[in-house]
C-alpha cells in the first residue's frame, strides 16, 4: 500500500469535515434571531419561541408547601437528602427539636449529599449508616457536630454548656 494515496484520503477527509463545519456555521449564523434570513427560515421562528434552558439552582422542591404544613424551612440541596415520613422505614436520619412534638426524618441516598435548612431548637439527631456532619448556629456562632452512626448524638442545646437554643442549618453526608 502506498503512503501517498493514504495521505490524500486523510487530507480529503479533513477538507470535507472543514467544509461541513463551515456550512453548519454559516447556516447557524444566518438563522440567529434578528439575522437577515429569519423571516425566510421557519426553523428560526420556532426556535425563538421555545422555552429557555432549565438551570438547576438546587432549591428544595415544594419548600413553600412543607413550610406551611410542617413549619420546616428547607432551602437547597443536591437531592440526596430528602424529607421522609418517619414511619417509612429504617435507615433514616431522625431529628428531635424542642418545639416539635414528633421527630423529623430525612432519607439519604447516593454516595454523598447535602441539604441546607432551618430547624430551631434541635437537641438530638440519630445518625444512619452514613458519615454525617451537621452545622448549627447559636447567635452569630457556628458549630459543627459529627453524628454517631445508627445512634443518637446530643447536639445543639444538649451539647452546649450554656444550654443555648441552636438552629440546624446544614446536613452533609458521605459513605
Amino acid at each position: 500500500m502506498s503512503v501517498k494515496p493514504q495521505r490524500k484520503r486523510i487530507a480529503l477527509r479533513a477538507l470535507g469535515a472543514a467544509a461541513a463545519g463551515a456550512l453548519a456555521w454559516i447556516t447557524a449564523a444566518t438563522s440567529i434571531p434578528g439575522g437577515a434570513s429569519q423571516e425566510a427560515n421557519p426553523t428560526a421562528l420556532v426556535a425563538g419561541e421555545s422555552p429557555g434552558y432549565a438551570v438547576e439552582d438546587f432549591s428544595y422542591p415544594l419548600a413553600d408547601t412543607i413550610l406551611a404544613e410542617k413549619n420546616i424551612v428547607l432551602k437547597r440541596g443536591d437531592g440526596h437528602i430528602t424529607l421522609a415520613d418517619c414511619a417509612s422505614g429504617a435507615g433514616l436520619l431522625e431529628i428531635m427539636a424542642r418545639n416539635k412534638a414528633d421527630k423529623i426524618c430525612f432519607k439519604v441516598v447516593g454516595d454523598s449529599g447535602w441539604l441546607t435548612l432551618e430547624i430551631p431548637a434541635v437537641y438530638a439527631i440519630k445518625g444512619n449508616d452514613y458519615t454525617t456532619e451537621v452545622d448549627m448556629t447559636v447567635g452569630a456562632e457556628e458549630k459543627s457536630f459529627d453524628l454517631n452512626k445508627n445512634a443518637w448524638t446530643p447536639v445543639g442545646e444538649a451539647a452546649d454548656e450554656e444550654g443555648r437554643e441552636h438552629l440546624l442549618v446544614e446536613i452533609r453526608t458521605s459513605k
